[in-house]
Order: structure tokens, then sequence, then C-alpha cells
């Protein structure tokens, strides 16, 4: 049974919706069946640009926006309205991840805007640090946040992302405040993330902002090691292996003891 439903006036939908039909971003790929970046089945959009360098990233071909490739929002919409009926009939939606979205916030407003007037569910999967450039009206678009919490050690988070934490955390705030739903992701890497006692202060931080939804462990692994190779970067956790099932689940275990849903 076929999935695509053609939709002929995209252009026409964008305006209608207030947006730039001509408006211009830079994507690196996308992929359509995401079942673990927001609820039901997703539309995933990958956005060029990051501004974090984070060790254990499996796609640091996704940094730069210059790797992306240049569309107008009529053309990316046009995909994504080939979808729309099948997202929403499988309760999913569009989430819009990187790279990192808000390097392009202008681009990530428009695709929010455009994809609400079409009636599915929103989601952007971010790091946080540029969160003061996702403005109130991006975020009033923006259904469900996924936000990356790499770390929560001022030094450890400098070591591992190559930026500050506190950019992050003042934007887990802001959502809070703003009521906003958040899915909470953690990558659990043995030897640099799996400290118990800051993983248990990032639990209680959690805890107490009360839009937390659900907490994701992720475990560690090294399938994005052959980009960093083909990238000429230098891979340092070449030698680091997977957390085990029991980490995993004691990691889980500290997130639950805060009260906090687990995926």
């Amino acid at each position: 049974m076929a999935l695509i439903i053609k939709r002929p006036a995209v252009t026409s939908l964008v305006e209608e919706a207030g947006c730039d039909n001509t408006l211009k971003g830079r994507i690196h790929s996308t992929e359509i069946g995401g079942a673990v970046d927001g609820p039901g089945v997703r539309f995933v959009l990958f956005l060029a640009g990051c501004a974090l360098r984070c060790q254990y990233c499996h796609n640091p071909d996704s940094w730069f926006l210059k790797n992306g490739r240049a569309v107008t929002l009529a053309e990316m919409m046009e995909e994504v309205a080939s979808y729309a009926d099948f997202l929403k009939r499988a309760g999913g939606g569009i989430t819009i991840s990187g790279g990192e979205p808000l390097v392009q916030p202008e681009f990530t407003g428009a695709l929010l805007k455009a994809a609400k007037y079409l009636g599915l569910h929103t989601a952007i999967d971010t790091a946080g640090f540029l969160g003061a450039q996702a403005d109130d009206a991006l975020l009033s678009n923006t259904d469900l946040v996924l936000l990356d919490i790499k770390a929560f050690n001022d030094k450890r988070y400098k070591a591992l992302t190559g930026v500050e934490l506190q950019p992050t955390l003042a934007f887990a705030k802001r959502l809070a405040a703003l009521k906003k739903p958040v899915w909470l992701r953690y990558v659990l890497v043995p030897g640099l993330t799996d400290n118990f006692n800051e993983i248990a202060n990032l639990a209680d931080f959690a805890a107490t902002l009360g839009n937390i939804e659900r907490v994701d462990v992720l475990p560690f692994h090294k399938m994005g090691e052959y980009k960093w190779k083909a990238s000429g970067l230098a891979y340092k956790l070449g030698d680091t292996q997977p957390p085990s099932p029991a980490l995993v689940e004691d990691v889980r275990g500290i997130f639950r003891d805060n009260g906090l849903n687990l995926s």
C-alpha cells in the first residue's frame, strides 16, 4: 500500500501559514519512519551546522553548514507534506534535529510553523546551548523538545562538548517556565558520563523542573566512528566500549528514584 500522498499547492500552503516560501536553509539529511525522536512515526529532518563538538557525535559531518544541501522552505515542505496524512494516521509528526536546529533558528521556526499549519505534531532535538536563539514564536510552534544534556558538571561538559553547560540549563529552566513538554536525553559513555553523583544531581535538577515527560538513557555506540575518519578527524573514543546492560539499568534507576519516567 502506497504511503505517499502528494499535495500540489505547497507554495500556497507555506504562504497561507504566514511563511516566506523562498526562505533558504541547509539540511544534512532526512529520515522517514523514525520511532525514537518523538511520539509515533516521525519525519526527521537533520539540519546542517552545530556549535558543539561532542566526542561521541555520530554525525560529525553535520557540524558544518557548508556540508549541508541548500533548500527553500517550499521545497522542504513539499517533501514533508507528501507524508503528512500518513504521519497523522501513525500518531507522529515532524522532528527537526541536526546538527543543531538552533544554528538555523529562522529556518527552523518557519518549518515548525508550516508543519503546525499542516496539522502535524512538532518537535525539536537540541542540545540547548543555543536556546537563546529560539524565540517565543518558534517555541509556540513546538509541541515537544528533546533536550540533550550531555553532562552535569561544568568542567566535564566543556571537555566533552567544547562549550559551556550553563546556557543549556538556562534553556531548560525557560522551557519549564513555559510548561513546554520535554524529553530529557542522556548519552551514557563509560569513563565520561557514568559518574553516579553527577547523574544524581542531573536527575534532581530534572525532577525540580516539572515538565520532563520522560528520560531516555542512550547507551554510547561507535557507529559513527567511520565518519570521523572519513572527515579526517581524530576519534578519541576508539577504545571505549558501550556500557553494560547493568550499568544502563543502574543509571536508569537513578532517574527513576527521582520520580522521573523512563522510556
